[in-house]
């Protein structure tokens, strides 16, 4: 399926890529340390650290992962626009945009990020990093509930609905395609001020984000399986696409910055 940048299911794909490393040491590292992406990181230190250090965990919140090592080592990966993960054979040999590389006995686990809008953090400590605690709720979580919804929108009464639906200080992991997803199942236009929307809206922008980051971890999280044809995904970019309810061809417009497709019938 085509989806033109990381989002919160896509990061738990790629973060479960690495997990099968857990549990095994890293034997040696190699990393294009003067590429952006290594931007405020030691990258001197980041080798001497991990080099030899056992992955121990790893977790998401929303565009980001944290991978926990033995030795107090911490890793922190943002995958931007283009960033990618794999786990590949041990005997794998970095090309261009493979920034880093952890190398076990059984595997080589690869970063890659063509346009390196992507970030590598390290951590040297007892606990985890600060930057990690943005205080920003999971959407899957119990404190991403209406009173934080309806605080968020509050704040952000003049922009349109899209724009603050891809705002990461309130919808944590929310990206483009799922932004649209989730105001199409809302039946709210993208273009639409967010201080405009009524109660029932409301109420509908909250169960259907719920909907869409639940159902999207669930499906694509553990083996990037394709979405349900249900969906509008599968129309939003296809020239000609139509809204998977009434077949009407759906219209497209740059709102809040970004390419934003949406159903004239259901979205008014």
């Amino acid at each position: 399926m085509f989806r033109a940048m990381p989002e919160l299911a896509e990061v738990e794909y790629f973060r479960r890529q690495w997990n099968a490393g857990i549990g095994h040491r890293v034997i040696k590292i190699a990393l294009h340390s003067g590429k952006r992406i290594f931007r405020g990181t030691n990258t001197r230190a980041l080798p001497e650290e991990l080099a030899g250090a056992h992955l121990l965990t790893s977790e998401a919140r929303g565009k980001r992962m944290l991978f926990r090592f033995s030795n107090e080592n911490w890793l922190g990966l943002h995958l931007g626009m283009s960033g990618k993960m794999q786990a590949a054979s041990p005997d794998f040999r970095p090309q261009k945009h493979d920034h880093l590389v952890l190398y076990q006995r059984e595997r080589a686990l690869v970063f890659t990020d063509a346009r390196q809008f992507g970030r590598v953090q390290f951590h040297h400590g007892k606990t985890a990093p600060t930057w990690w605690d943005n205080g920003v709720p999971e959407i899957v979580s119990a404190k991403f509930n209406r009173e934080f919804l309806d605080r968020f929108l509050d704040r952000h009464p003049k922009a349109p609905i899209k724009a603050v639906v891809l705002m990461q200080s309130g919808f944590s992991g929310i990206g483009n395609w799922m932004a649209d997803e989730i105001l199409w199942r809302a039946r709210i236009l993208p273009s639409k001020r967010a201080g405009r929307l009524g109660a029932g809206e409301r109420n509908e922008l909250f169960r259907a984000t719920r909907f869409v980051a639940r159902e999207s971890l669930r499906i694509i999280g553990p083996d990037d399986s394709t979405l349900p044809r249900t969906w509008l995904i599968h129309e939003r970019w296809r020239a000609g696409g139509i809204c998977p309810r009434h077949k009407t061809v759906l219209r497209r417009a740059t709102i809040g910055g970004r390419t934003t497709a949406w159903c004239p019938k259901c979205q008014r």
